[in-house]
């Protein structure tokens, strides 16, 4: 394992970031080293790993999970490109963006998800049909959950 130094300004603005959104985890990558803070039962969990060391990442701007591994996403699976909350219509008490059976165009808006007080449209990664919607709106998302899927 690669030896490098812990930013310990950066693990304590990470840790009141935690405190002051409600989330239980973050997680930021650089080059060098990727630094996850998890807010445990008994206060903050902090896990450093170099770069080199962590799994295969999903590339920037990218929707659905790396081919790949023994969960590899079905074909069309839409996965939240970050934390947040999801949102399938653009305010309460409108009409959703997409709904199953919905022919959708590549770069279409089909939610959007809040993070940290900005709403973040997620755009269609291909055309298609949406055939799933695996969430529910105002639901907590995880990075890479899978949200919709698009044939």
């Amino acid at each position: 394992m690669s030896k490098f130094d812990i930013d310990e300004a950066l693990i304590r603005k990470l840790a009141k970031l935690l405190k002051e959104t409600g989330l239980t985890e973050i997680e930021f990558e650089t080059d060098a080293a990727r630094i996850r803070v998890n807010a445990a039962a008994n206060g903050p969990v902090i896990a450093a790993t170099p770069a080199m060391m962590a799994p295969a990442a999903t590339p920037a701007g990218s929707l659905t999970p790396a081919p790949g591994g023994a969960e590899a996403a079905a074909a069309g699976t839409v996965s939240s490109p970050m934390v947040g909350t999801a949102y399938l219509a653009p305010e309460p008490n409108t009409a959703a963006f997409v709904k199953v059976g919905d022919r959708v165009a590549k770069g279409q808006t089909i939610l959007i998800i809040e993070a940290m007080k900005v709403m973040n449209p997620i755009p269609a990664p291909h055309a298609g049909t949406v055939t799933q919607i695996l969430i529910q709106d105002g639901q907590p998302v995880e990075f890479g959950e899978p949200m919709m899927v698009i044939a």
